[in-house]
């Protein structure tokens, strides 16, 4: 296995890799970054959130070269990268999953994208599925309610945002956002992150070459289609529908807000009810959309305080923000596609 790797030079990019139980997927990642084109300085970073499995351990012993930030206690993926972020010392910051493995031109590509825009930027690559090698997406667009709908295609640069997963962003410019809410815990920190940079005025561009593999849903499980029909757990959905809502209420325009998130609520809850009826099963209602008014009054302040700052610093015209928008809702589209989604 060749190493290009040289703790002694001043790093250039931080790779960020938040590790929870990942035993069986962390040799292909943290490879995946050793082995990388170009000869970038680079550090690695790894933040253990309190694994059960020894992964830290096998890091540590394996990988001298990481930098291991072990949590005596599990506190999600939000936290994690934001301990990393405080800790890296690069320009630049990748942040990658677990179980996610980089192309070996990856970090050349988006190093040399950053450069050619002289001005900072939330980048992303191609994500393709590790069990079958099919392209997912090269960023998301939105619909209406912040949905992510995946783009496919390689000349559409500029998406509403780029997956986590994989999430390239100058150092300068985390600080400038603050990083992920401790409080959103996992999922949809992607969305906000994003929301908050093309709010700001800087580009979140997904890149049509080079790319990565991810075990897509491996993580908390579902959230992708098998055999042809979208599966999913309760726990992501509860998450992802909460979370995309909190974006919503910091980074929508007022003028979309007032009427939007209304119809959002009232659509949600509908959604649960009809879900519940045809499923039989209460369990959808009480896991997924009944945590959802009482979390949104829980956050009351911190989502008012965060959206005054965020809307404060608002330099997007509302025409720029509509551009990755797309006005036909998604979980319609994939409702016609795929049938109801399977939950466990």
């Amino acid at each position: 296995m060749t190493r290009p790797f040289d703790a002694s030079q001043e790093p250039l990019v931080s790779v960020c890799i938040a590790n929870y139980n990942g035993m069986e997927v962390i040799d292909d990642c943290l490879r995946s970054v050793l082995e990388q084109e170009g000869h970038i300085p680079v550090e690695i970073l790894v933040h253990d959130d309190a694994s059960s499995d020894g992964s830290a351990a096998y890091i540590r012993s394996h990988y001298p070269e990481v930098k291991l930030i072990e949590s005596p206690e599990n506190v999600g993926f939000c936290v994690a990268n934001n301990r990393m972020a405080a800790a890296a010392m690069g320009k630049y910051l990748l942040l990658l999953n677990n179980d996610a493995a980089l192309y070996p031109d990856a970090l050349q590509t988006l190093l040399a994208e950053a450069k050619r825009l002289d001005q900072p930027a939330v980048l992303g690559l191609p994500q393709y599925d590790a069990a079958n090698g099919e392209l997912i997406d090269i960023g998301s667009l939105f619909d209406p309610f912040l949905n992510p709908i995946p783009n496919r295609n390689p000349d559409r640069n500029e998406v509403g945002m780029v997956i986590g997963a994989c999430l390239w962003i100058p150092n300068t410019l985390w600080q400038e956002l603050g990083g992920f809410p401790d409080w959103f815990g996992s999922i949809g920190e992607d969305l906000y992150l994003c929301c908050r940079a093309r709010l700001t005025g800087y580009p979140v561009r997904a890149l049509g070459i080079s790319g990565y593999r991810h075990r897509a849903g491996a993580s908390f499980g579902g959230g992708k289609v098998q055999g042809d029909r979208l599966a999913t757990t309760f726990r992501r959905r509860a998450l992802s529908e909460r979370n995309k809502t909190f974006v919503m209420v910091i980074c929508h325009p007022g003028s979309l807000l007032v009427w939007l998130l209304p119809l959002h609520l009232a659509l949600i809850h509908l959604e649960g009810l009809l879900l519940t009826i045809i499923k039989s099963d209460s369990t959808v209602w009480c896991k997924i959309y009944a945590p959802l008014l009482p979390a949104l009054w829980r956050q009351h302040h911190e989502l008012f305080t965060l959206r005054c700052r965020t809307q404060m610093q608002r330099k997007t015209s509302l025409r720029a923000w509509l551009v990755p928008f797309r006005w036909i809702p998604w979980k319609f589209k994939m409702l016609i596609q795929h049938g109801l989604p399977n939950l466990t």
